[in-house]
């Protein structure tokens, strides 16, 4: 694992990685640095192909996708519904093609279609030293939305979960780190985010995406009783640190698409010593996002899996 004093991209290849088994892999890495390349309008063009195809080919994520819109969404016909899963899956395409301007293209040739909104909310929270949590949710703008925020000017750590594929592990997080412009930390290793957060870092984090372990609450998200992560409260409390919002969002089409950051002032009154309270607090702020550009948020995730002793599954209907 990565030491944020000691950047993977400032380290050699693994010779491992050099071995004949993993050439395809590399073929495969050269293919996103080419496609870089391209010109975006024509990256969009493909990726929304691609997310078209996905639509049709993969019928047990469509499924996942129109029972999470039919839940959110309930006052859409189901014609619009069906529409809005269409549009999700083109953005999931172009979120897929995005990837390698994400990681390869030079700071000018993104700048240009980029627009940050609010970034004086982040600097009023750091005035006096503070940390920052940068929270957000998993967009399909994600990937692309981090290498924005740091070349607005705001470099972050962000948190991982290793991958199980070492080769894909190792470039990920060196393209990761070499972009974000400060080291990735293992979301297992809590002290190390406590101490960066007391030192006065940025980290990202998004806590929209759970799984089946303590430290959950069930609150509303668009008016869904939805198992919900306690750790964003305890987060700020331990770290001393502010909890900044931000949203990235793909404006204007395939065309003449640009990309927005949009931060949110730091939270008042954060952790408020009622986790229920701040959990709502936090899937509401979320909410008021993802209905801004619906299609772009991460449909194709069982966001309404049933917790520990709850029988009901909404995606076993």
């Amino acid at each position: 694992m990565p030491n944020p004093s000691s950047p993977l991209h400032a380290r050699p290849v693994p010779r491992a990685l050099l071995a004949p088994r993993w050439w395809l892999a590399w073929f495969g890495l050269g293919i996103l640095w080419l496609s870089s390349r391209l010109p975006m309008p024509l990256a969009r063009l493909l990726g929304c192909a691609f997310g078209e195809a996905f639509h049709a080919l993969v019928p047990s994520r469509r499924r996942i996708v129109r029972i999470n819109l039919r839940l959110c969404f309930p006052q859409l016909s189901e014609k619009r519904r069906r529409r809005l899963a269409h549009e999700h899956f083109r953005a999931l395409g172009m979120g897929f093609f995005e990837l390698p301007y994400a990681w390869f293209t030079a700071d000018r040739r993104l700048a240009r279609s980029m627009d940050v909104i609010g970034a004086e909310h982040l600097r009023t929270a750091q005035a006096a030293g503070s940390g920052v949590l940068l929270l957000t949710g998993h967009f399909t703008t994600m990937e692309l939305g981090c290498r924005l925020v740091a070349l607005a000017g705001f470099p972050f750590h962000g948190m991982y979960r290793p991958a199980d594929n070492p080769f894909a592990d190792y470039w990920m997080l060196r393209l990761r780190e070499r972009r974000l412009g400060l080291a990735m930390v293992p979301k297992v290793d809590l002290k190390q985010v406590i101490r960066l957060l007391r030192g006065g870092a940025r980290v990202w984090y998004g806590p929209d995406q759970t799984l089946d372990v303590p430290g959950t609450v069930h609150v509303p998200f668009f008016g869904i009783p939805t198992q919900t992560l306690t750790a964003t409260s305890r987060l700020a409390q331990l770290g001393r640190c502010k909890i900044v919002p931000y949203f990235p969002q793909r404006i204007g089409g395939w065309w003449r698409g640009r990309y927005r950051i949009v931060f949110g002032p730091a939270l008042e009154d954060f952790p408020s010593g009622d986790d229920v309270a701040d959990a709502q607090r936090i899937n509401t702020l979320l909410e008021a996002a993802i209905r801004e550009v619906p299609e772009q948020y991460f449909w194709v995730h069982r966001r309404f899996k049933p917790g520990r002793g709850d029988t009901t599954d909404p995606y076993l209907r």
